[in-house]
Protein backbone atom coordinates (compact mmCIF):
# COMPACT_ATOMS: atom_id res chain seq x y z
CA UNK A 1 0.00 0.00 0.00
CA UNK A 2 2.97 2.61 0.57
CA UNK A 3 3.93 1.83 -3.32
CA UNK A 4 1.10 3.67 -3.88
CA UNK A 5 1.46 6.84 -2.31
CA UNK A 6 5.11 6.82 -3.41
CA UNK A 7 3.65 6.91 -7.21
CA UNK A 8 1.03 9.16 -6.82
CA UNK A 9 3.70 11.48 -5.33
CA UNK A 10 5.99 11.30 -8.14
CA UNK A 11 3.27 11.68 -10.55
CA UNK A 12 2.58 14.68 -8.89
CA UNK A 13 6.04 16.27 -9.09
CA UNK A 14 6.11 15.13 -12.77
CA UNK A 15 3.14 17.09 -13.58
CA UNK A 16 4.09 19.80 -12.14
CA UNK A 17 5.05 22.87 -13.99
CA UNK A 18 8.89 24.38 -13.74
CA UNK A 19 9.49 27.48 -13.15
CA UNK A 20 9.27 29.73 -16.23
CA UNK A 21 8.30 26.40 -17.60
CA UNK A 22 4.70 25.45 -18.26
CA UNK A 23 5.32 21.58 -18.11
CA UNK A 24 2.68 19.41 -19.61
CA UNK A 25 0.16 22.40 -20.55
CA UNK A 26 2.71 24.05 -22.62
CA UNK A 27 3.73 20.81 -24.34
CA UNK A 28 -0.35 19.77 -25.00
CA UNK A 29 -0.84 23.35 -26.42
CA UNK A 30 2.05 23.22 -28.76
CA UNK A 31 0.97 20.02 -30.03
CA UNK A 32 -2.60 21.30 -30.67
CA UNK A 33 -0.99 23.97 -32.63
CA UNK A 34 1.14 21.91 -35.23
CA UNK A 35 -2.28 19.81 -35.81
CA UNK A 36 -3.84 22.86 -36.93
CA UNK A 37 -1.11 23.35 -39.19
CA UNK A 38 -0.32 26.58 -37.27
CA UNK A 39 3.32 27.79 -36.02
CA UNK A 40 4.54 29.28 -32.43
CA UNK A 41 5.15 33.17 -33.13
CA UNK A 42 6.82 35.03 -30.52
CA UNK A 43 6.14 38.10 -30.73
CA UNK A 44 2.71 38.18 -33.29
CA UNK A 45 1.48 36.66 -36.29
CA UNK A 46 2.67 38.28 -39.71
CA UNK A 47 0.44 40.21 -41.91
CA UNK A 48 -0.84 37.61 -43.76
CA UNK A 49 -1.62 35.55 -40.47
CA UNK A 50 -4.36 34.66 -38.50
CA UNK A 51 -4.12 33.84 -34.32
CA UNK A 52 -5.73 30.69 -33.96
CA UNK A 53 -5.05 29.81 -30.65
CA UNK A 54 -1.76 30.17 -27.71
CA UNK A 55 1.01 27.93 -27.79
CA UNK A 56 2.35 28.75 -23.94
CA UNK A 57 1.02 30.00 -20.92
CA UNK A 58 3.50 32.88 -21.21
CA UNK A 59 1.48 34.39 -24.35
CA UNK A 60 3.31 32.56 -27.32
CA UNK A 61 0.25 32.89 -30.36
CA UNK A 62 -0.62 30.11 -32.66
CA UNK A 63 -0.64 31.34 -36.22
CA UNK A 64 -1.51 30.32 -39.59
CA UNK A 65 -2.05 31.49 -43.07
CA UNK A 66 -5.26 33.16 -44.02
CA UNK A 67 -7.60 31.17 -45.99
Amino acid sequence: MRIHYLLFALIFLFLMPLPGNGGIINTLQKYYCKIRRGRCAVLGCLPREEQIGSCSLSGRKCCRKKK
